[in-house]
């Protein structure tokens, strides 16, 4: 069993500044994003100009903090906030929802295209291709700080690793399972898998090589933005298997996670809209 790698999670500090790695991760994805959307438009086929791709950022970046931080207030832990509302501000504390950002960019790019008279869905085409290695950024941020780890597996698999942050999950699953209250005891850590790193392959450089690829040729208007909804929401379907339910909400019907729940109609509608806009581009 490998042993997570305990990163310090501060990169760098001066006196009291400190410049923390998953802040960076947000940083790099957001640098990424310019110099894919700089590339799309040098090669034309769109609307964007560079003035507009900065001045969407900003847009973006309001949308993925916003819509974020309030998505995990609620859809993870509502009533903890309900309870104590100031810690909505603590976010240097964590707690970010990918659900929750993404809908919050949504509203992005409808306000956006408001602005600049553009049709919602050009926008969203432009803009789902340059989004997954953002995603893939925040995954590895997620794996320096050694959260969001997966659910215990084989102690001989070779992807087995054990994450000392998860002393207290440890104990509370070793208590009801003697095969690992044995490894717990000889390893003093559960294996688990190292999910952040499933969905980095997965929801950031798998999804962006299908996404990318298949918008490299002219498409239906809103069909590249329903690829991207539909394989982030299959991906991340797929690797909640892996990844250890939050312990305040657990499994939820027919033994789901709220990850899975949330990307469920993410798979559906994008097939739907795939299939719409084909039909609807044909047509045209």
């Amino acid at each position: 069993m490998m042993i997570h790698p305990q990163f310090d999670p501060i990169l760098l500090s001066i006196g009291p500044l400190a410049i923390r790695w998953y802040a960076l991760s947000y940083i790099i994805g957001f640098v990424l994003f310019i110099w894919l959307g700089r590339r799309r438009i040098a090669e034309g086929n769109t609307v964007f100009t560079k003035e507009m791709l900065d001045d969407f950022l900003t847009w973006g970046v309001i949308g993925v903090i916003l819509g974020g931080r309030l998505g995990y207030v609620l859809f993870y832990k509502f009533s903890d906030y309900l309870a104590h509302p100031l810690d909505i501000l603590k976010v240097w504390e964590g707690g970010m929802s990918f659900h929750g950002g993404f809908l919050g960019v949504l509203v992005a790019m409808w306000l956006f295209g408001r602005k600049h008279h553009i049709g919602f869905w050009k926008v969203a085409d432009f803009v789902a291709p340059l989004v997954p290695l953002g995603l893939a950024s925040g995954r590895i941020g997620n794996f320096i700080n050694g959260e969001l780890w997966g659910r215990v597996t084989d102690i001989n698999a070779f992807w087995a690793m054990g994450f000392p942050q998860a002393r207290y999950e440890d104990l509370t699953a070793a208590a009801h399972n003697p095969q690992w209250a044995a490894w717990l005891t000889q390893y003093g850590m559960l294996p688990r898998h190292p999910s952040q790193l499933y969905q980095f392959a997965l929801e950031g450089v798998a999804l962006f090589v299908i996404v990318w690829l298949f918008s490299k040729k002219p498409r239906p208007t809103g069909q590249v933005a329903m690829v991207f909804l539909a394989g982030y929401g299959f991906f991340r379907f797929i690797a909640e298997f892996a990844r250890q339910p939050d312990d305040y909400l657990g499994l939820l019907t027919w033994g789901l996670s709220m990850g899975q729940w949330l990307s469920l109609p993410m798979v559906v509608l994008g097939i739907i809209g795939f299939i719409y806009f084909g039909k609807r581009g044909k047509a045209a």
